[in-house]
């Protein structure tokens, strides 16, 4: 690879804000972390007989920046004391199992804009009842419930996308 087509990749992957990037050939291996200052180099080893070197790019002594940095907060990232407690995730007073979802994706809390919501706070649901819809890449994926209960909490709200594992509902 010369230096070009690592500037190319570079590039490419700071506009697409990948954070982590690992790349192996034949020739060497190239590991790429970026933080919330800059891109850093994590690791450059050739581990064959032919090693990469840019003759404008000084070898790494450890991490070291690469590219361009991104802009520094003027205001320094808070950090919890031993005096302070640390911030809770989740409320205390949430009893009951959480529903969480199992893909990616937006939420929707009925079939169409105009259906009622499948569930709100307070019903009972049965297992294998319909609780939401998430869609993703187009498909429309019904969610159902595991367990009987009743409705405690709905943490997300209509049309709000969703990451895998979030809590969805608390069902005791």
């Amino acid at each position: 690879m010369n230096p070009d087509d690592l500037k190319q990749m570079l590039d490419a992957l700071t506009n697409a804000d990948v954070r982590e990037f690992a790349l192996r050939t034949g020739s060497f291996d190239l590991s790429l972390k970026r933080g919330p200052q800059a891109v850093n180099a994590a690791a450059v080893s050739p581990t064959g007989p032919a090693s990469f070197s840019a003759p404008h790019t000084p070898a790494p002594q450890g991490p070291a920046s690469v590219g361009t940095p991104a802009p520094v907060s003027a205001e320094p990232a808070p950090t919890p004391t031993a005096s302070e407690p640390a911030p809770v995730t989740a409320p205390a007073a949430s009893k009951g199992t959480p529903v969480k979802a199992p893909i990616v994706g937006t939420y929707y809390a009925s079939s169409s804009p105009d259906a009622p919501p499948y569930i709100k706070v307070g019903d009972t649901v049965s297992a294998g009842q319909i609780l939401c819809i998430i869609e993703a890449m187009k498909l429309m994926n019904e969610i159902e419930a595991e367990a009987g209960g009743t409705v405690r909490e709905i943490l997300v709200k209509n049309a709000e996308p969703v990451e895998y594992g979030q809590t969805l509902f608390i069902i005791e």
